[in-house]
């Protein structure tokens, strides 16, 4: 009822929008202040906010309160249960009353399944009579205000910047839920097996010997986890960076038009191939080359190495450099280079001294966009480098990070409220590491544009 709610409003704001238009172009043109195509946008505008700002309200609300009285309707033995599990009993129900594929079954997943049943068709038809109704009255309230003095310009101008207020401060809602939604099973993680033993020790292995819900603080230490981590990712930035730059000043300053048509868009195309592919090809192709290279050489290299892993990696994080580092070059004021070339400096000089200095901010931003994406990756590193948390630099070792685990305990047969407490650890360590990075990379960046604004 949801989806029929939304595509009812949705009709009822084309109906107000030309309704509303039309009447206003009956009206006395000298006698306007608005066009008429702004009265329609005026009452379209506020029979949409209406209708989908009670319906996100009211699904957000009665959600709430569905999910307390799935909960109600456990039995009472289940308070004994931790709360993720009755988490997942709940999800459990809910799959089946929906009639999907649930992990388990049983009487306490039946009784959630029956409540979610009975509340869900209720809660549906109720949001859609008071989403609907809502926007009815709001188009036909302005509909009514439709004359030669109304303001419909600047009253639709004054809603357009409440609406890209409101977009704005998405991002910073959204950040803060992700630490909201991190902070409560970290802490208690960490007052279980204490934060200096997870960030300083050298041993990660938290589902080995677990025993009633208790683990062995001597065995999650990160560190492992860091250093693959970081050691893949230097190698993907060894990759991606000098090959992505150079390209990106070729393309930019050297190549012809007719090379640069067609070499931007095939270099550009390897940004849409999925991960999983890039994956494939490591695991296949280049992991058992490194191998063969490494063997003849008398050197031992791993079938699943690091090297692999970050070189791949590398090649996939070019295009971002590129694409991002040909449209800052781009942007330097073609009065910096023809001034360096009056002075009689060289192409190559005004790229190197003048045209890249002026650009550096926006190829610092090019460079962090790629770190993150290598931090980031999860598929490569799982069919290219493997799942072993060893604590080693060498790259031709299997290693693995910090996403790998995050997936490998969430996605496990391990119970839930055993494998949290570590996934959602590391979890809030690389946000909190990458938040620190990033802060110190714009501070870099807003120190260099100052020199060359």
């Amino acid at each position: 009822m949801i989806g029929s709610a939304a595509l009812a409003i949705l009709a009822l704001v084309l109906v107000a929008y030309f309704s509303a238009r039309s009447r206003a172009a009956a009206l006395p043109v000298l006698e306007m202040h608005s066009r008429p195509t702004y009265h329609g946008a005026f009452t379209a505008l506020w029979t949409a906010i209406a209708g989908y700002g009670v319906l996100i309200f009211g699904a957000l609300i009665t959600a709430i309160a569905l999910q307390y009285s799935l909960y109600a309707a456990l039995p009472a033995d289940a308070a004994a249960l931790a709360e993720i599990e009755r988490d997942l009993i709940v999800q459990d129900g809910i799959a089946i009353a929906r009639g999907a594929l649930s992990s388990r079954t049983g009487p306490m997943r039946e009784a959630v399944a029956e409540t979610f049943s009975t509340y869900s068709s209720l809660r549906g038809w109720l949001l859609f009579i008071a989403s609907v109704g809502a926007a009815v009255w709001a188009g036909l309230r302005c509909y009514r205000k439709i004359a030669p003095g109304f303001r419909a310009r600047n009253r639709t101008e004054q809603v357009v910047s409440w609406i890209l207020i409101s977009a704005a401060g998405i991002a910073i809602l959204t950040t803060l839920g992700i630490v909201l939604s991190l902070t409560g099973q970290t802490f208690r993680f960490f007052g279980d097996v204490g934060i200096t033993n997870f960030l300083f020790g050298t041993h990660w292995s938290p589902l080995s010997g677990v025993h009633e819900g208790t683990m062995d603080s001597a065995k999650v230490g990160a560190i492992p986890l860091f250093a693959g981590t970081l050691l893949i990712t230097a190698i993907a930035m060894v990759v991606a960076v000098p090959v992505g730059l150079l390209a990106a000043i070729y393309l930019s300053d050297y190549a012809s038009p007719r090379f640069r048509s067609v070499a931007k868009p095939l270099l550009e195309l390897l940004a849409g191939i999925p991960t999983v592919v890039y994956g494939f090809f490591a695991a296949i192709v280049v992991a058992p080359f490194f191998k063969g290279v490494g063997e003849s050489i008398g050197l031992t290299v791993s079938s699943e190495s690091a090297l692999a892993a970050g070189v791949v990696m590398g090649i996939m994080i070019i295009p971002f450099i590129s694409s991002l580092s040909d449209d800052v070059i781009n942007a330097v004021p073609q009065s910096l280079r023809d001034g360096a070339l009056g002075l009689g400096a060289t192409r190559a000089e005004t790229m190197r001294n003048v045209v890249l200095p002026a650009a550096l901010p926006g190829i610092v931003s090019a460079v962090l966009l790629g770190v993150s994406r290598a931090i980031g990756e999860t598929m490569i590193v799982v069919m290219a480098a493997g799942q072993a948390a060893n604590l080693t630099g060498n790259p031709l070792e299997a290693v693995t990070t910090v996403t790998v685990q995050i997936v490998a305990l969430i996605t496990g047969d391990t119970e839930a409220s055993t494998a949290a407490g570590p996934a959602f650890s590391l979890g809030f360590t690389l946000f909190c590491v990458t938040l620190t990075f990033n802060i110190i990379a714009l501070r870099l960046v807003n120190k260099y544009r100052e020199r060359y604004d």
